[in-house]
């Protein structure tokens, strides 16, 4: 509990003690109202100091002013009467207070979930000088630079492992329990604890640029995207509350000069002046400002501590409706890492057949020669090796112990008048000839991720309408891949241009009130997720491009957290409208009441505070989202 809560926890016991001897002490006139007067101003006074200044800094038409001109004026009432009857002013804002107290306790709780996440950003990083570790501020260590983790700290900055091997604690980053083991030439990111040995890390970043504070910069920014929701709010309050002031004037001035001037009764001035304050209390918008802003907060929150970074609660909103998802297939369906799945028609034994193209690609870093040098899994001899020639769109040749080696796709086979097998199997198909002869071609795939089809079909339970695939492969591979997990469309053999303009092209023919989501990983898919109603990045092995372009970002890259994220929006934003719909529905209701008598002021406490109550309540429900809607 901070000191502020504390304070007002004080003044509320101590008011609540003193009222009850009250009713047993018999005092009356100016005595009692002077110890009324000192109960009211220990625990509004910082009401009265609120709506004071908001008068003074042109915000005249908050609750706190409704609150002070309601209490005041019951108090003018009291003494006016002569009837002594000062409790409902103190009651009204002592129960204003334990309202304001109970929705302060619900925002520190929210918050724990975002303050979860802030608590990555690490202090320090270690760097060795002269022989000695010394720590120096994060942002002040270099590109490049070797820094040293020792166990039980933070990784400061993002980078490689040159030294070292240990276990990462990955949970404020990916909500995943379990940790991650790393050995050299793994790639670590920054904000992850260091659980067991120590760690050089070479920083393939700086500070500025590292995966802590790219996460650290959404979660500070993500309060400023406010939602249609909030800005409903806002806006109604803005019109709702002047309106309601003017409502309470002439409640209390038309009637008694109706009765006065033409039924010429009594006006009744302090019937209908009880009345209009009744209004003022009952009118308070606190539900409506409090609950709309803690439902998102507490929703983003809950969508963090998953590994769900929602950039603000306008995209949260936008993520609720969505009924179309767009997916990248490698790296988002798949593992982004190809491998040799199987030989055919070789002549030459298999081992052999993959040496002669291992080394033949030994000196390209394409995908498909690294995964047939980690096939050969051992150390190529490059100085067998000569005369590499790399034919764009085609593959390589190259000559290796005086024999000519032509590596290579169908192209490369029909422009070098090489006779070849095709290949039944989807898959990038590596062709192998040797001076001239076919020896064989190798089938290279890339992985499907475990969770793809578990992720789509998870994503049709939700209610998605349609998933679609676009990828650069083959028709082939992308037709596999598609009946594979269950898609419904596929797109093959597209550019990154090609994909934002089919993209364009889903979109036209969607139904306008329903929500596109693009989920990518890649640099080249930094202009779709840009282009989409909503972009989904693939955090944690994802481009910073893709990243900065994204609306929400998924940090342990699991297919699976998609439709999680969704049922987390949806949740959130049906706790919005019912927070919405409850809380004008009883004040209007209620304002009726207190218009025509029926509702007396202890009725209004409940109009005021115990609709806050319940809808602060409500909202905090947005923080215990398990992912089922």
């Amino acid at each position: 509990m901070s000191r502020k809560q504390k304070k007002v926890l004080i003044r509320i016991i101590i008011t609540s003690v003193c009222i009850v001897p009250l009713f047993f002490i018999p005092l009356k006139g100016i005595p009692l109202f002077v110890i009324y007067l000192i109960l009211y101003l220990i625990i509004g006074y910082d009401i009265l100091l609120k709506a004071a200044k908001g008068i003074v800094n042109g915000r005249v038409f908050d609750e706190n002013f409704l609150m002070a001109v309601a209490t005041i004026g019951a108090f003018a009432l009291a003494i006016y009467e002569k009837s002594n009857d000062y409790l409902e002013a103190i009651a009204v804002m002592l129960f204003y207070q334990i309202g304001e107290l109970f929705q302060s306790f619900a925002v520190r709780k929210s918050r724990k979930n975002i303050s979860a996440l802030m608590d990555i950003r690490p202090d320090y990083a270690n760097i060795e000088k002269d022989g000695e570790i010394i720590r120096v501020n994060p942002s002040e260590v270099e590109k490049g630079s070797i820094i040293t983790v020792m166990p039980g700290e933070k990784i400061p900055i993002d980078g490689i492992v040159v030294e070292g091997d240990s276990s990462l604690n990955t949970s404020a980053l990916t909500g995943e329990s379990l940790p991650k083991d790393v050995c050299i030439n793994d790639e670590v990111l920054s904000g992850c604890i260091n659980l067991s040995g120590v760690l050089k890390i070479k920083t393939t970043k700086e500070f500025g640029e590292s995966t802590v504070s790219k996460i650290l910069e959404l979660v500070e920014n993500s309060g400023s995207r406010k939602s249609r929701s909030e800005n409903f709010i806002s806006k109604f309050a803005k019109i709702y509350t002047p309106a309601v002031v003017l409502g309470a004037v002439c409640l209390a001035v038309l009637p008694p000069l109706f009765n006065l001037l033409i039924l010429r009764t009594s006006p009744g001035w302090n019937v209908w002046i009880y009345r209009s304050l009744t209004f003022l209390v009952i009118s308070c918008p606190c539900a409506l400002v409090i609950s709309i802003p803690l439902s998102f907060f507490a929703g983003i929150g809950c969508a963090g501590h998953e590994g769900i970074l929602i950039k603000g609660s306008n995209y949260l909103e936008t993520l609720s409706s969505v009924k179309y998802v767009v997916f990248d297939k490698t790296g988002t369906l798949t593992e982004g890492v190809f491998d040799v799945r199987d030989i055919h028609h070789n002549i030459l034994d298999k081992d052999t057949l993959i040496e002669f193209a291992a080394l033949t690609e030994s000196a390209s870093s394409h995908p498909i020669s690294q995964s047939l040098k980690k096939a050969y899994d051992r150390n190529l001899s490059i100085e067998r090796v000569s005369d590499i020639k790399e034919i764009a769109g085609q593959g390589i040749t190259a000559v290796i112990d005086d024999k000519k080696i032509a590596v290579g796709n169908d192209k490369l086979m029909e422009n070098s008048g090489i006779e070849y097998k095709p290949c039944h199997m989807s898959g990038t198909i590596v062709h192998v000839a040797i001076d001239g002869r076919y020896e064989g071609h190798i089938v290279i795939s890339d992985v499907i991720k475990k969770d793809s089809e578990k992720a789509i079909s998870e994503l049709k339970n939700t209610g998605i309408k349609k998933t679609v695939m676009l990828t650069g492969d083959s028709k082939k591979v992308a037709e596999n891949v598609a009946a594979e997990l269950g898609v419904d469309e596929y797109h093959a053999e597209l550019l990154p241009a090609d994909k934002v303009t089919k993209l364009e092209e889903i979109m036209d023919t969607k139904p306008s009130g329903q929500k596109l989501a693009f989920v990518g990983d890649g640099i080249n898919d930094a202009p779709v997720l840009a282009r989409a109603d909503i972009g989904i990045a693939m955090g944690a092995i994802g481009s910073d491009a893709a990243i900065e372009a994204a609306d929400v970002v998924l940090m342990d890259d699991n297919p699976m957290q998609i439709a999680k994220a969704i049922k987390i929006s949806r949740k959130c934003i049906r706790i919005v409208y019912e927070n919405i719909i409850f809380a004008l529905v009883i004040k209007f209701a209620c304002l009726g009441l207190g218009a025509l008598g029926i509702a007396n002021m202890w009725f209004a406490i409940f109009a005021d505070v115990g609709v806050m109550v319940i809808a602060v309540l409500n909202a905090i429900r947005a923080l215990r989202i398990s992912g089922s809607a």
